[in-house]
């Protein structure tokens, strides 16, 4: 069960990735090019917001059944260090930023600080998840 479940967290992780980035990069160009806030934009971020979410679920249920568990809370190894406590912790940060931006957003009216709040948020959010993605382990 633990094998299956670390496919679909791997396989996920793209899959949320992409929407991410792509999130960020329209929020970007809707700010640059100073478009409209459009409903086509609300669904972009909320797809991304959505998959994250589901990347998180996944990733605490892959937490609580791998056999490594809590086991990374010892400091003297990092790659452990980094699967057990870096990883999920910066992650969920990340997240919760993404969040906060999304229900930002929703209170803005103009489309310009929207479309800011969103790449902002999203942005940093996606930076902080990034830097914690065990990279050596995702491409074996």
């Amino acid at each position: 069960m633990y094998e299956i479940i670390q496919k679909l967290h791997s396989g996920w992780a793209y899959v949320a990735s992409l929407l991410l980035v792509i999130a960020v990069v329209n929020s970007i160009i809707g700010l640059v090019s100073k478009k409209e806030y459009k409903d086509t934009d609300k669904k972009i971020g909320l797809f991304a917001l959505g998959a994250i979410h589901t990347q998180a679920v996944i990733g605490l249920i892959l937490y609580f059944v791998s056999p490594i568990g809590f086991s990374g809370f010892s400091m003297s190894d990092s790659a452990l260090r980094l699967t057990s406590m870096e990883h999920p912790l910066i992650n969920i940060i990340g997240i919760v930023l993404m969040t906060i931006g999304w229900v930002k957003h929703k209170k803005l009216t103009s489309s310009e600080s929207k479309f800011k709040t969103v790449a902002i948020y999203y942005g940093l959010g996606l930076l902080l998840i990034l830097s914690r993605v065990p990279w050596g382990l995702w491409f074996k």
